[in-house]
This record gives structure tokens, sequence and C-alpha cells, in this order.
């Protein structure tokens, strides 16, 4: 199916369960888009035992989607950038060293934790997946994703230093973790020396590389800001940023979510305040909110709708249900690390382990990691047992966040 005939789909399944969901059910909209149209999946299934054909369009339509490369290379960039725009540098350095540390040790830790334990545990079900693929599925699962985290925490009402920290960790810990889990696969299909030496090299070009070309793309765009009043060339420049920047960025071999970030934060502060009159701010700010809005809503759809092409076998979503608590152990774990190592110089509200444990919601990018994996008998198991995990995330974590935050962070 033609790639506009496959937005024209999303964009009116998406619209028609967005006005369910606010007449009928009363859900957070992303929420409720996924579960309707994780129902519509499982109604469709249902309806296929009837008649085939229904679910056999409906399962290549979904694979025609091609989520990881819809999410990974077209969705993620303008997602990443218009959640940055509103994230102020001065929260952030107040929390920089949980950011920093969560980001980077919290998920390589997750990681090591998850695929361990996932090795040992998957014999249980009678399935045997070598030691690199269970440390793929560490690498995955393990950042929490800023899309998800995003569109549910601004609902929440959380403590500002508490947003802080899970809004920057999962902006920075997207890009950290994409390259742990591309240097994961590349070792494990023989394109990547596995040495502490390639490595080590590989993740500071995505990194530093997608961190440099952030800010360059950022400084390029405040320079062109400032030398310009007009709304709707300012909003074009910046869309030209979010657009050329990740695909110079994905040729370039540098992260692609590091850079939009870097570059979302830059225009959100030093743009807003040295380069824009009010009206373009009131306009640019408009303009993002509809883009992220917009682009949710089809993410979250379409995680609904992924379960159409699942090969659920039931060891496969026994090992999934396994996965639930036993990623959140591990996050908890991950969180207390900086918590404990930075409690002797800085004071941490009651409550703020367990309330980053459960804020840490995983999303649409891990699906799309576990898509990209080489297609086999490890790809259904671990694409199965990501989805679970992610739906529970969404669904359950998602709806009961705000139960769990503390009233100060």
């Amino acid at each position: 199916m033609p790639a506009f005939d496959i937005a024209a789909v999303l964009l009116t399944l998406a619209a028609l369960f967005g006005y369910i969901n606010h007449r009928f059910i009363k859900l957070p909209a992303t929420i409720g888009l996924m579960l309707l149209g994780l129902a519509a999946s499982l109604l469709l299934i249902g309806a296929g035992t009837f008649h085939p054909p229904l679910v056999d369009a409906a399962r290549e339509f979904v694979a025609g989607a091609e989520f990881d490369d819809t999410l990974l290379d077209v969705m993620l960039s303008y997602l990443l950038f218009a959640g940055a725009l509103h994230v102020k540098l001065s929260d952030l350095a107040s929390q920089r060293r949980v950011i920093a540390i969560l980001a980077t040790v919290g998920v390589i830790l997750s990681t090591l934790l998850i695929g361990v334990a996932t090795y040992l545990l998957l014999p249980l079900f009678g399935v045997g997946v070598p030691f690199i693929y269970c440390l793929l599925f560490g690498a995955l699962i393990s950042p929490t994703d800023p899309v998800a985290v995003l569109g549910i925490l601004k609902k929440a009402g959380a403590p500002k230093s508490l947003e802080t920290k899970i809004t920057g960790e999962s902006l920075f810990n997207d890009g950290v973790g994409v390259v742990v889990f591309l240097s994961l696969l590349g070792i494990a299909t023989g394109d990547l020396e596995p040495t502490a030496g390639g490595i080590a090299k590989l993740f500071a070009v995505e990194v530093l590389g997608g961190l440099l070309l952030g800010a360059a793309v950022g400084l390029l765009g405040f320079l062109m800001l400032r030398r310009m009043d007009q709304y709707q060339g300012e909003i074009l420049i910046t869309l030209a940023m979010v657009t050329g920047g990740y695909s110079l960025a994905r040729h370039l071999h540098v992260s692609g979510p590091l850079a939009m970030v870097v570059a979302g934060l830059m225009i959100g502060n030093h743009g807003r305040a040295l380069a824009m009159s009010s009206t373009t701010e009131q306009h640019l700010d408009t303009f993002w909110e509809l883009i992220d809005e917009i682009l949710n809503a089809m993410l979250f759809l379409l995680i609904g709708l992924e379960i159409l092409i699942l090969d659920s076998q039931p060891a496969y979503l026994l090992f999934g249900l396994l996965a639930i608590p036993l990623t959140l152990a591990i996050r908890a774990a991950a969180v207390s690390v900086p918590v404990l190592a930075l409690k002797r110089r800085r004071t941490f509200s009651p409550g703020v382990i367990k309330t980053l444990t459960w804020g840490g919601l995983r999303g649409g990018i891990s699906v799309a990691l576990a898509l990209s994996l080489p297609e086999g008998e490890t790809r259904d198991l671990f694409l199965t047992a990501t989805y679970v995990v992610v739906i529970f995330s969404i669904a359950v974590q998602g709806l009961t966040l705000k139960a769990v935050l503390p009233k100060t962070a």
C-alpha cells in the first residue's frame, strides 16, 4: 500500500478513535488511542476465524506501515524536538548529575542485569537464546521512552523537580539506549568487533557526534531566527532544522535523537529568550504542540495495532508476563544507583525511587528496536515480550502514575 494511503488510514482511525475516547471513554488521549487500537486488533483477529482474508488484509496493512522505520526515521525527530522545546535548561542543570547517571550508567546497568536474568530464565520456558541476544533484549527494553513519558507526564501534575528528572532522563537515555542496542546488534551480526576499543569508538562517534551536530544545528537555527521577524518563516526554519538535521545525522552515522534533543533545547531556551517575538513564540508553540499531538495519536494507535503481526506463542506470552516484574525490579535497582550515590550531597524526597521506577515508561521505541532484530524465532520471542511490557507500561503505569507521585520531589 502506498505511504500516502497508510498515512490516510492511520489519521482517519486516530481521529475516529480520538473522538470515541473523548466522548465516551475519557481516558488520557494517548492511552485511549492505544487501547482502542488494541481492542480493534483483537476484534479483527476474532473475526479472522470466520473470514481469514479480513485479518490477512489488516496484518498486511500494519506490516506495510513499517513501525520501526516510521518511528525511528520519521516520527521520533519531530517528537523529541517538540518535547525538548518546553524543557528549561536551568531545570536540567539543577538535576544534571541524576539525569546523567540515569541516562548512562542506569541504561548500561539495566541492560546487563536484564540480559543476564533473561539468559537464566528462558530455559525454564524451553527456549534457548544466545547471551548476546539476551543483552539485546536488555538494551531495547531498558530506556524509558520520551514520547510515552512526555505524553503522559504532562497530564499527571508531577512536582517540577521530579518532572525534570523523569523528562531529562527520558530525553537523553533514548539516544544512549539506541547506541547501546546498535553496538550489541553489530556484535551479534558480526558487523562490529567485540572489543572495548571498537565499542568505545562507536559510542563516542554516535553520542558525541550527535551532541555536536545538535549544537551546530541549534546554533545555525538560532542565528537565522535572530535575523528574522516573521513567524511563518521562523516556523519553517525550525521544521527544516528537524527534517534536515535528522537526515544529516543518519548520513553521518551519529545519534539523531540526541541531536534533536540538543537542538530543541537551544531553540526552546536561547531562541525563545533572544531570537523570538511574543507573536512568533505563541505561533511556534502552537505549531509544535499540534505536531506533537498528531504524531502521538498516530504512534500510540500503531502500538495498539501491532498485536496483529505478533507471533504470540504461549511460551512467549508467559515470558512477556514475567518480564513485567523483572524490568520493574531492575529499573528500581538502576534508579537506586544515582539516588544512593548522591544522597550524601543532596536531599531526595521520600519515595523518589518508587516514583522514578513507576514513571519509567516503556513505549514505541522499544517496539521499534525489537522489530529491527533479525527475523527468526528469537525476534518473535523478544518482540512479543517487548509488546507485553510496553502495553502494561503505558496502560497500567501510565494510568496510575499520578497516584504514586509525591506532593514534593
